[in-house]
Formats: structure tokens, C-alpha cells, sequence
């Protein structure tokens, strides 16, 4: 059996188990009735996820056929599969994961997450939502960035703040440099979901309280993050120098996490701020 033989066989039977699972009265469907399998038919699925039962039965087949993208997004949510088992699903046919997660609204970031940041202690570091609001920091971040702490929280995203807070330009060293940077890895990120109206109004809001936001918006740019240094200027601690890491929790991948790692001289100016 050849190694995409072994995929399809594995995606239909993954399907055929998932399907068994589904609880019939969650989706308003009476009992199987005696001497009928647990779970929904294929039929159902068919009608729940717009796929003709023929095509889904030759997915659960194992059949050598090419199912787009489309129909197994749509088969994911017939089948209510979890973000990790939709992204089995779309690996085993080929696909990339859908990641990162759900790209569900994030207002505080989890509790779990927010004991690993305020962890890190000397370290600062905050926690970005889908939108890219500030969800969670912890004290060394609040020392490196006070107004994190006092905007209205319906300002609190790092991209409305890189462009509309004075104090933000006047602590990057290189605000030009990070703004295209940042607002690159923005739309790389988002790009795919600017039909939702949270990301719309956003881009919006910047669009009138922008020109440069505008300009750059506009150019279409698109870029990855990078690991790199970061220079600041603090108003009381002076230079601080430090180098600038992302993560995602496995558990939580709506949430990106951004730590600071300080160069030596850094971390004695920065360990005296108290």
C-alpha cells in the first residue's frame, strides 16, 4: 500500500469513526432506532455538509479521489470536529492545517496562559488575540510600555497603538522600521479574514486615524515575524536592548505570545526600575 493508499484509508476511517460519535439528538435527529449503528449516517452528513453522498461515501472509501479544501472544511464542521481534528483531517489529504486555531475573539487571555507570562518575571511580555489586542502582559511589560495598562481597553491593540500613541513612536528606536514590520505580519495574518466585521472596523479606524497606516495598508505588504533585536527608548531607564521572541500555546493557538530577552546591561538597568 502506497503512502497516499495509507492517507485515504486513515482519513476515511477517521471520518467513519467521528461520524459514530455524534450524538443524534445534539442535531435534532431522532434515535437510530434498534439494530441501527450509533451516530449519524452518511446521508446526514451529506445533507449537513452540502456534499453529495456519493462523493462523501467515497471519502469514508478510502476511494481514490481529490476533495478540495472546501468540501473537507465543510465535512469538519458537519462532523463538529475539534481544531486539531480538523487539522488531522486536512494533513492526511494533503492540506496544511488550518492554522492558527479558530481566529475566535479573545478579549483576556486564558488564566493559564496569563500565570506564564506574569512567570517570566524580568522578562516582558504580553499575549496578542486574533485581532491582535493586547489580551494579557505582565508587570515588566507594563514597566517597559505604563500605558498598556491605562488605554481604553477598546484601544488596546498593538497595531492601533503603534500608529495612533506619541508614546509609542517616541519609545521605538526604529518606529518606521517596526511599523511596516509589524503591520506586514498583520496582514499576513488576517488577510484571509478582513470580510469579518472585527478586522473590517479595525482597519477601518486606522484608515481614518492614519495617513501613514493608509499609505503603507495600501502597498499591500506581507511578512512573516522574525526573531530580532529591539531597541527602545525609555523615557526613565534610557536604551534598553533586548530581542524579541514569539510562541503559540499548543492548547490555545488564538493567542501569540511575545517575550523580551534583555542583553546583559539591560537586565541590570531594567532589574533597578522598581
Amino acid at each position: 500500500m502506497t503512502t497516499d493508499e495509507q492517507q485515504r484509508k486513515e482519513l476515511g476511517a477517521f471520518l467513519r469513526a467521528r461520524r459514530s460519535t455524534l450524538d443524534r439528538a445534539s442535531f435534532g435527529l431522532p434515535p437510530a432506532g434498534r439494530g441501527r449503528a450509533a451516530g449519524l449516517r452518511r446521508e446526514e452528513i451529506s445533507y449537513l455538509s452540502g456534499v453529495s453522498v456519493t462523493w462523501y461515501t467515497w471519502l469514508e472509501q478510502g476511494r481514490d479521489i481529490n476533495p478540495s479544501r472546501q468540501v473537507l472544511d465543510a465535512v469538519a464542521t458537519a462532523l463538529r470536529l475539534t481544531v486539531a481534528e480538523h487539522d488531522y483531517a486536512l494533513t492526511l489529504a494533503g492540506f496544511a492545517p488550518s492554522r492558527p486555531g479558530t481566529h475566535s475573539a479573545v478579549a483576556t487571555a486564558p488564566a493559564h496562559v496569563q500565570r506564564f507570562l506574569d512567570a517570566l518575571d524580568e522578562h516582558p511580555a504580553y499575549a496578542l488575540a486574533p485581532d491582535w489586542g493586547i489580551a494579557g502582559w505582565n508587570a515588566a511589560y507594563e514597566a517597559l510600555y505604563p500605558n498598556v495598562a491605562t488605554v481604553d481597553p477598546e484601544d488596546r491593540n498593538l497595531l492601533w497603538l503603534i500608529f495612533t500613541d506619541p508614546a509609542v513612536r517616541s519609545l521605538l528606536d526604529d518606529w518606521d522600521d517596526t511599523s511596516r514590520r509589524f503591520l506586514a505580519e498583520f496582514r499576513a495574518e488576517v488577510g484571509p479574514r478582513l470580510g469579518d466585521t472585527r478586522y473590517r472596523d479595525l482597519v477601518g479606524r486606522l484608515m481614518d486615524a492614519s495617513g501613514e497606516f493608509r499609505e503603507r495598508w495600501e502597498s499591500h505588504g506581507v511578512g512573516g515575524f522574525e526573531s530580532r533585536e529591539r531597541v527602545f527608548q525609555h523615557p526613565t531607564l534610557g536604551r534598553l536592548v533586548f530581542e524579541h521572541h514569539q510562541m503559540r500555546p499548543s492548547d490555545q493557538t488564538d493567542v501569540q505570545l511575545v517575550v523580551y530577552t534583555a542583553d546583559a546591561e539591560t537586565r541590570k538597568r531594567f532589574a533597578k526600575r522598581g
